[in-house]
């Protein structure tokens, strides 16, 4: 079981790139072991055993022999970033990670997924 933390990510969502691109530049800021996927590429969704649309639909991590996806994958991430754990600590309270699942489930990641499929679309 490795401590490395992979990330895998829809960088062709504008949203979801920039959100990443700044967890990942506060990672090499602080020298840790994080890689970012980009789920465009089919080898890296090949290594994950992924497939676009599922990793169009869903923020993946994949730590301690572990995949996650939504909101525990966010936590996953936040708590090695040390900029950011404390949102892992927030979200991770009893109240607010019921209902942060439920937003990012049934709200955020659909509608980001939407907006991916008209990118599709449009070409």
């Amino acid at each position: 079981m490795s401590d490395k933390t992979e990330v895998l990510y829809n960088a062709s969502c504008p949203i979801c790139s920039r959100e990443v691109d700044h967890y990942a530049k506060l990672s090499a800021q602080a020298a840790l072991p994080i890689t970012y996927d980009d789920a465009t590429d089919p080898d890296k969704l090949a290594a994950w055993g992924s497939t676009a649309e599922e990793a169009a639909k869903r923020f993946h991590v994949r730590k301690g022999g572990l995949t996650l996806a939504g909101v525990p994958a966010f936590i996953a991430l936040w708590q090695d970033i040390p900029q950011t754990r404390w949102l892992a600590r927030l979200v991770s309270w009893p109240v607010v990670n019921p209902l942060a699942c439920l937003v990012y489930d049934h709200i955020a990641a659909p509608l980001l997924y939407r907006m991916h499929l008209r990118r599709q679309r449009r070409g």
